[in-house]
């Protein structure tokens, strides 16, 4: 059972900084996308800036977290008896299907740091504030599977969930204003 704990405390570091990674790579992907819009040469100084900052986040901590956190996951569910149990759980094939979707997000947060590598833009600030809490619903729904370990219950999450989405976008769109309001003065 210690060596499981070892497994499990390591894979959770590294699910922690996995998740801080993904955070503040769309936090600067805002930025980034914000800099295309400024004249020059500020434009060309921010966007040089970000994409240093963006590339070791996502090279030196994003990518290699979430490499050690898979390892180390498959590692306590293939080659543990206890990870094995879990396998046969419900609640763990739910969970593993937010990971899925974790993995997804994760890619599609590469490809668009790709693009602004080549000052490729395809989305707006807005779309890019928003996409950073898909990040967040995941979070909240993998918690509350592992601590509740329940296949049905993990639903009052799921719908705790979507209404603190809504509430984020409310939040959101009420801070816009603000800032427009700031800015128009």
């Amino acid at each position: 059972m210690e060596y499981y704990n070892y497994l499990k405390s390591l894979h959770l570091i590294f699910v922690i900084t996995w998740f801080a990674g993904l955070f503040y790579i769309v936090r600067l992907f805002v930025y980034q996308i914000e800099a295309s819009q400024k004249p020059s040469p500020e434009k060309e100084i921010l966007q040089k800036q970000y994409k240093i900052m963006t590339y070791r986040l996502w090279y030196i901590i994003t990518w290699p977290s979430a490499v050690l956190a898979s390892i180390f996951a498959f590692w306590m569910l293939f080659f543990t008896e206890l990870g094995q149990s879990w396998l046969q759980m419900p609640w763990m094939h739910v969970k593993l299907g937010f990971v899925f979707a974790l993995y997804l997000y994760h890619l599609k947060c590469h490809l668009i740091f790709k693009d602004l590598q080549i000052d490729k833009v395809k989305y707006s600030n807005t779309f890019m504030r928003l996409w950073n809490e898909g990040a967040t619903i995941i979070l909240f729904a993998v918690v509350f599977l592992v601590i509740l370990k329940n296949a049905v219950n993990w639903i009052y999450g799921v719908v705790g969930i979507f209404l603190f989405s809504i509430l984020i976008m409310l939040g959101f769109k009420f801070y816009k204003r603000i800032r427009e309001k700031k800015s128009n003065h």
